[in-house]
């Protein structure tokens, strides 16, 4: 039955918006992290989705089916340094190296990704509702 598709694309967007939660949260959890080169300094890290179509009708009206995870990009934004030569993690010329992530936008980042996420609940308590209603038409 067609009505359960819906299922699956509202599910694929939940997983969709967990990834990027659970990766803003990574990247707001490493924010202040030092490190003594830029080698081991994190990056902020950004989840690279995209729409998928099961055929060509689909792609050419637009309906996608799905989201695709296609996987996670590092920023290529400039590390932050900073002169600290009594820092414990400073480097052999006193600076150590701060993240590129931007916290206001990751905050900003997760309150969509939560309202995603409950949008997503609501299409599929939606979806239920209106089945169960079509079921008790028989009554």
């Amino acid at each position: 039955m067609a009505s359960f598709k819906i299922f699956e694309v509202a599910g694929s967007g939940m997983n969709a918006q967990m990834v990027r939660l659970n990766i803003t949260a990574s990247n707001l959890a490493n924010a202040d992290s030092v490190s003594s080169s830029i080698e081991q300094t994190y990056k902020s890290r950004q989840p690279v989705f995209a729409a998928h179509f099961q055929n060509a009708f689909d792609r050419l009206h637009g309906t996608a089916t799905k989201v695709n995870i296609l996987g996670v990009v590092e920023s290529k934004a400039p590390l932050q340094m900073e002169y600290a030569p009594h820092h414990p993690m400073a480097n052999e010329q006193g600076y150590i190296f701060k993240p590129n992530v931007n916290t206001v936008e990751d905050l900003a980042n997760m309150i969509a990704a939560s309202r995603s996420y409950q949008n997503n609940i609501e299409v599929l308590n939606t979806a239920k509702e209106l089945m169960l209603q079509t079921l008790r038409l028989g009554q």
